[in-house]
């Protein structure tokens, strides 16, 4: 059974990660999509409600779940007993970062390999960061999230506003 790890936070899920975790699903017989605890980031999502959002978005792929990991991604995959990394690539800035990131992660497991995949031309824009962006100045978001995200996304920036 071929076995492939799709890393991320994920924070929000956009319409990037779905097609990325899509095709990567057609491509292996299991897919783990491992949510990454980043204790460097202040999350917009708390680690359950990432994990929440992506079960809905992933609910028609038979062949996909979703856990949470924290640590070096070459444990999780041995954990998992994933033999490939599968990461997205936009443009040359990522693939600059991600060969790096690859050539690291080989020489910590030479058993797991990296497998990148070029994002679809209609979300080569769409990033988390740039999501979360986009919020702080109060700017439209979708075209970058799935609508049941984009209501998620809302509601928890009223709820925060409203705990101040």
């Amino acid at each position: 059974m071929s076995i492939a790890v799709y890393p991320g936070s994920f924070d929000p899920v956009t319409y990037g990660h779905i097609d990325m975790i899509r095709r990567a699903s057609a491509a292996f017989d299991k897919l783990v999509v491992g949510v990454l605890t980043n204790y460097t980031k202040k999350p917009l999502f708390d680690l359950e409600e990432r994990l929440e959002m992506l079960k809905e978005v992933t609910s028609g792929l038979s062949n996909v779940e979703i856990t949470a990991f924290d640590g070096l991604v070459v444990d999780f995959c041995e954990k998992t007993g994933a033999g490939v990394i599968v990461r997205g690539i936009r443009s040359g800035a990522d693939f600059d970062y991600e060969l790096v990131m690859a050539q690291t992660n080989r020489k910590l497991n030479p058993r797991v390999d990296t497998l990148f995949l070029t994002t679809s031309p209609e979300y080569s824009f769409v990033s988390s960061s740039s999501v979360r962006e986009l919020l702080a100045f109060h700017g439209d978001i979708t075209a970058f999230v799935p609508d049941q995200i984009r209501l998620r996304i809302y509601n928890k920036i009223m709820e925060d506003k409203n705990e101040r």
